[in-house]
């Protein structure tokens, strides 16, 4: 795809999507500088200044300033936990030029310390106040499920201790860890706890071991889905529109769906006002050819497979089980940008190692 490569492609600097960015970043960084260390007025001397720039490039990126040291401001840009940013993030770093007396860091890095602690409304967030146990799934024996157990957790306590104890966590494992070696977490105080507690600084050696222990068992698994057979379901909605859905049940039956975690689901809205809701035939053959051109991106042999589609109701939508999440939102950026003058395209990416989000797909 041209326009992906002509966008991300950092050879030069004229080619970088993020160079206009931090020209603007370069001639301000001495003004922004003394805000940080100064700490005076940093919302409007920078928070506003920099989301503005930041909104130009991407919705959906964050940051965070301080100073690293006395001479050293550090700017941390974060998705709050959005794993489609992350790549954006992680490339707008990578394209930083050096800057004296600045540091830029892409995502929330984990703790240093085993003493990291949060307060927040009276409640403290530590290792004195946070302890875990985790569950075996023998249907599902990669899933990482945690149970947290905070000291004070009560049910009218509930939204306070989540959020305490969420942004402890994304700080002591950091924030890619957090978003993306966790399957299922519960929040229970210590009399709900039904197993013994395991001690929080012992949380990142458990996911470090299940993370190798799953990279070396599905470790060069792939499935070609060029000759799979894909069935047909048919139905009709309340409104009388129709709905057609073409799914992988080949796929669906694969008894190594959790070497591919991470499902794309794209949609594209269109008008089906004169046709029940489905595509007239010049936007149903755009369709098919954009799905087309998503596949030839994210081929299967190349750990991207393509689930199905469900069409109907003004809306076209299609799953991928993906082996990683960062080329995949690349892929559907790239093709936002090519085609927002005809139409609207947006995504999600989340992780679903059993694909238990295909159910409703599946003859029970």
């Amino acid at each position: 795809m041209k326009f992906f490569k002509k966008i991300f492609q950092s050879e030069s600097e004229n080619n970088n999507y993020y160079a206009a960015f931090w020209a603007w970043f370069q001639s301000k960084e001495k003004e922004f500088h003394k805000v940080v260390k100064e700490r005076n007025n940093v919302e409007l001397g920078l928070f506003n200044k920099l989301s503005s720039q930041l909104d130009q490039l991407h919705e959906g990126f964050y940051f965070l300033a301080g100073m690293a040291d006395e001479s050293t401001a550090e700017l941390v840009f974060t998705t709050e936990g959005n794993i489609k940013n992350i790549v954006f993030v992680e490339a707008l770093v990578a394209a930083a030029p050096f800057i004296k007396g600045w540091r830029f860091t892409a995502l929330k890095p984990p703790s240093n310390s085993p003493n990291i602690s949060i307060k927040m409304s009276g409640y403290e967030f530590n290792k004195e106040t946070i302890s875990f146990y985790y569950h075996e799934h023998e249907a599902q024996p990669d899933a990482i499920d945690i149970t947290f157990v905070h000291q004070d957790y009560k049910p009218d306590n509930e939204k306070i201790i989540s959020s305490g104890t969420f942004i402890f966590l994304d700080n002591f494992l950091g924030e890619l860890n957090f978003a993306t070696l966790i399957d299922n977490i519960d929040l229970v105080g210590p009399n709900q706890a039904d197993q013994k507690l395991i001690p929080i600084e012992k949380l990142n050696a458990f996911l470090t071991w299940r993370q190798k222990e799953f990279i070396e068992k599905y470790n060069g698994t792939r499935h070609n889905t060029d000759d799979d057979e894909y069935a047909m379901l048919e139905g009709v909605l309340e409104n009388d529109n129709r709905i057609i859905v073409t799914i992988n049940r080949e796929l669906l039956r694969w008894d190594s769906k959790a070497s591919h975690p991470w499902i794309l689901r794209v949609e594209i809205p269109y008008n089906g006002e004169d046709n029940n809701g489905m595509p007239n035939q010049e936007m149903y053959d755009f369709l098919n050819d954009l799905e087309d051109e998503l596949t030839q991106e994210l081929p299967s042999r190349e750990g991207y497979l393509n689930v199905g589609r469900q069409t109907g109701d003004h809306k076209r939508t299609l799953f991928l089980a993906c082996k990683e999440f960062r080329n995949p939102s690349l892929v559907c950026f790239a093709l936002q940008q090519k085609y927002h003058s005809k139409i609207t395209i947006d995504y999600t990416i989340y992780k679903d190692k059993y694909w238990l989000s295909f159910n409703r797909f599946v003859k029970h």
